[in-house]
């Protein structure tokens, strides 16, 4: 079954290194990427399958060794390489089922992270500064680019709301599994008893949106201009430079007062408002694939509790996967690598099931 598949693969394979060569494709930059993204899935896929014919035919050729050759240490030698073979053979054929599974194209998107303080209070807001410090941490390793969008802080320091950006490599695919409710466990600087609290703060991540990729119509979006606003109502602006749009089919509403100039809120609210209703597409779609292929880590609903952050235990589970990790300091330093690796396996292991391989 599985070299069946691998065959058609192959076939497959030799097609697209034609359409590669096709001096006519890179006219069409959608069918461009769509075929580059298959070629470097099927490259990846055509090295292990070389790797796998290997192993395969290192079984049979040591087999007949075994039973035809009269060395003793001959024998001894295709013993031994057989043993390795055979444990090698399931791992590569794990790793191969993994690869087999297509990429999904909004992985390689850039994102809007968007992070809003809930139950708790200022404590909330806080932990929601945190959090932008631990994704802006992990983007610096990464050596992604970020960029505050709208901030809202809070009167003790924190955020209510904050969204940025981040560009880089694989950003999507990466962080995707971030959206939902993260709940903090931990003694407020305030609290003089010593007591533990729990609050909560939302995270929604969103791919961005290419103006190509998602159709809106001028009129179906009104636009207002005011002044910004800052902490406590006080104004932090004399001129009409903060912008709402309004997209009027959804309700979705989108206001940027970050800029002093008006034209750059008008810019930055156009993408968030594309990144919103990109996202509002791709949901409903997932939703009527529901039937055939579940959402493989959680719902993604941003009312879902996804992961505790327990300050007085150092410690850090995420509810989906049922991993706790006792470095919860490193974690908010940045260090997520081994969650995020942990989410996708377990993505992957689910979308194999929900295929049948």
């Amino acid at each position: 079954m599985l070299l069946k598949k691998l065959e058609e693969m192959a076939a497959r394979y030799e097609e697209v290194n034609l359409l590669v060569q096709d001096a006519d494709l890179i006219k069409d930059q959608k069918k461009y990427k769509e075929v580059m993204r298959e070629h470097s899935h099927l490259t990846s896929v055509m090295e292990a399958y070389k790797e796998y014919k290997e192993v395969l035919q290192g079984i049979e050729d040591a087999k007949v060794i075994i039973t035809e050759e009269e060395d003793h240490d001959m024998k001894e030698m295709a013993r031994e390489e057989l043993k390795e073979l055979e444990e090698k053979q399931p791992v590569l054929e794990e790793k191969i089922k993994f690869l087999l599974i297509p990429p999904d194209p909004l992985e390689e998107k850039n994102i809007i992270v968007e992070i809003r303080a809930g139950t708790g209070g200022d404590e909330s807001s806080l932990f929601a500064a945190d959090l932008f410090r631990m994704y802006t941490r992990y983007a610096d390793m990464k050596g992604w680019k970020y960029e505050v969008m709208d901030a809202s802080e809070s009167e003790v320091g924190g955020y209510k709301e904050i969204s940025f950006s981040i560009s880089g490599k694989f950003v999507y695919g990466s962080l995707r599994y971030e959206s939902g409710v993260h709940r903090v466990q931990r003694v407020p600087e305030t609290e003089t008893q010593g007591r533990v609290h729990t609050s909560a703060v939302t995270v929604a991540v969103l791919p961005e949106a290419e103006e190509t990729e998602i159709d809106i119509k001028p009129e179906d979006v009104r636009v207002d201009v005011m002044r910004a606003g800052g902490p406590g109502g006080q104004c932090v602006n004399t001129t009409d430079s903060a912008v709402r749009l309004t997209h009027i089919p959804t309700g979705l509403v989108v206001i940027q007062q970050d800029e002093k100039s008006q034209i750059k809120n008008k810019a930055k609210a156009w993408r968030v408002l594309r990144a919103r209703l990109f996202d509002l597409e791709e949901s409903k779609k997932n939703a009527e694939r529901a039937a055939a292929r579940k959402s493989m880590v959680g719902s993604g609903d941003r009312s879902e509790r996804i992961r505790t952050y327990n300050f007085p235990q150092n410690r850090v589970t995420d509810h989906r996967i049922n991993l706790t990790l006792y470095k919860l300091d490193q974690f908010m330093q940045g260090y997520m690598d081994e969650m995020i690796d942990a989410l996708g396996v377990y993505a992957k292991e689910e979308q194999l099931k929900a295929s049948g391989n």
